[in-house]
């Protein structure tokens, strides 16, 4: 079982689509300027207001220029390479398929677990009763799980091709999704749970991610 919090009361706040939405970096562009002022949402906004002004050159140059910065979250990242693609720009080979981040999600009877993991060590783990852990890489506790999550994805990645559709809705009960967050888009396998916990490729991904959460959860324990 994915889920880990103890299920004494019902549920006051589910994932919510909002919440969701944004882990995968695929958000519309007005959906990510933040507050236009402070670094990268003023550049995300200057590409904004290019791009309504036409000038589509000047706003890929500036999402090339913040794919390529080291020192920003990665949801960043991949936002400026989903809206690189958006434009026609793809990502060279050398990168296309580097995993930047992984979401796996649970669909259970009470509602849906997601963990997230990400390049930077930022993790977040979304319980189905609203109840979730948010991890800013305040320190290294977790940077070893977080790692070992997206080596497992790795070669689950190499195998399959990004979607080319929109993004899915959120996993049915009994169903799960492993979802891998790459400059080339959105890879992901579903099935049952049961399915994909025993599938060769899948399985080391689901292993890892439950050790995450284990430990996640571990750091909100007294």
């Amino acid at each position: 079982m994915f889920s880990w919090f103890k299920k004494q009361s019902p549920p006051s706040a589910p994932v919510s689509p909002t919440m969701r939405d944004l882990l995968f970096g695929d958000l519309p562009l007005e959906r990510w300027t933040g507050d236009g002022q402070s670094a990268p949402w003023n550049e995300f906004a200057r590409a904004q207001s290019l791009l309504q002004r036409g000038e589509q050159a000047g706003a890929i140059a500036i999402f090339e220029g913040i794919a390529r910065l080291t020192d920003v979250e990665v949801r960043h990242t991949l936002q400026a390479w989903h809206f690189l693609r958006e434009l026609g720009v793809q990502p060279p080979p050398d990168i296309a398929k580097q995993v930047l981040g992984v979401v796996v999600e649970v669909g259970l009877t009470e509602g849906l677990d997601v963990l997230a993991a990400y390049r930077d060590h930022h993790a977040r783990y979304w319980n189905w009763s609203g109840k979730g852990v948010v991890w800013e890489n305040p320190d290294n506790r977790l940077d070893a799980s977080i790692d070992s999550l997206l080596k497992a994805a790795e070669n689950g990645v190499a195998h399959i091709g990004p979607g080319d559709k929109e993004r899915p809705a959120a996993v049915t009960t009994d169903r799960a999704r492993i979802n891998f967050l790459t400059p080339s888009g959105l890879h992901f396998g579903e099935a049952p749970f049961s399915a994909l916990a025993q599938e060769p490729l899948a399985a080391p991904v689901i292993n890892a991610a439950t050790r995450l959460m284990q430990q996640m959860i571990g750091l909100t324990s007294p």
